[in-house]
């Protein structure tokens, strides 16, 4: 089942996306949608719209945590010149940086010229979950959808610290729609790319990742609770543009793709003003 969330009269709706059709759903609060993903009942009409003609918004609209992974792929962390971690490298980025499909990517010049892309595969939790096990992980996630982790580098590194240069308006792109975890039978075996203006900037698999999914939300709910709702970015493989020789920052009018296997196209566009 495909789940987004879109704005329809002006209102902000969860609907099951299938067949290019919209279907709203009953429940309208995201905890109660993610957390029964198996009783979600959708009406029998499509609402009177099209893809084309809708406004996508990300997936989760007010998560408590959107929580970041940082050098989860071991090409990226050569790439990087960074050290193999002992533990998940943990960050925060915060809801305000969160848009949907089709929207715009915005920064001004004056805050930052070094704009960067990550695609990332994200899992949206379902349940609340405090110090689960490995194996009890999957019982808690509601589903995946693609994410890029767009960081302005200049202040990532400048600051020494990551959170900044994260979480500025518009940086999290999530989408276009959630496809629930009974559907992805192996999230350790995706295929992930990143497509800037036409070409492969990334390419890699989710079964490259240092720390997979399962020990990832055992060891953040050993450290915090997860609720419905909350995101986790996993991590991105090589090929960002900080790192390419020579170094290839987004401009304006960009056009970025984050493409996951048996999850689909999220596609963003570049929007850079000078104040």
């Amino acid at each position: 089942m495909k789940i987004a969330n879109i704005l329809w009269q002006c209102e902000r709706k969860l609907v099951v996306f299938e067949e290019d059709k919209f279907y709203p759903i009953d429940a309208q609060r995201e905890e109660d949608v993610f957390g029964s993903i198996q009783n979600i009942k959708k009406g029998r009409n499509p609402l009177p719209v099209t893809k084309d003609d809708i406004k996508w918004l990300p997936v989760v609209n007010a998560p408590s945590k959107i929580i970041g992974i940082g050098l989860n792929y071991l090409d990226h962390i050569v790439e990087s010149h960074g050290r193999l971690p002992k533990s998940p490298i943990i960050f925060a980025k915060y809801p305000n940086a969160l848009i949907g499909h089709k929207d715009f990517i915005v920064w001004s010049r004056r805050v930052t010229e070094k704009v960067d892309y990550e695609a990332e595969l994200a899992v949206i939790i379902g349940k609340r979950a405090k110090s689960v096990t490995s194996d009890e992980a999957y019982e808690v996630i509601a589903g995946y959808t693609c994410a890029n982790d767009v960081s302005a580098r200049d202040l990532q590194f400048g600051d020494g610290q990551w959170t900044r240069g994260k979480s500025l308006d518009t940086f999290c792109p999530l989408g276009p729609y959630m496809v629930t975890r009974d559907e992805i039978k192996d999230p350790q075996n995706l295929s992930i790319r990143t497509i800037l203006n036409g070409r492969i900037v990334q390419e890699s698999n989710t079964s490259k990742m240092i720390f997979g999914i399962k020990d990832l939300i055992a060891f953040i709910s050993r450290h915090m609770t997860l609720f419905p709702g909350d995101v986790i970015l996993t991590g991105t493989p090589a090929g960002v543009g900080a790192f390419r020789k020579p170094p290839r920052f987004l401009v304006d009018g960009d056009e970025i793709i984050i493409s996951i296997e048996s999850i689909g196209d999220l596609i963003n566009y570049c929007k850079m003003n000078e104040n």
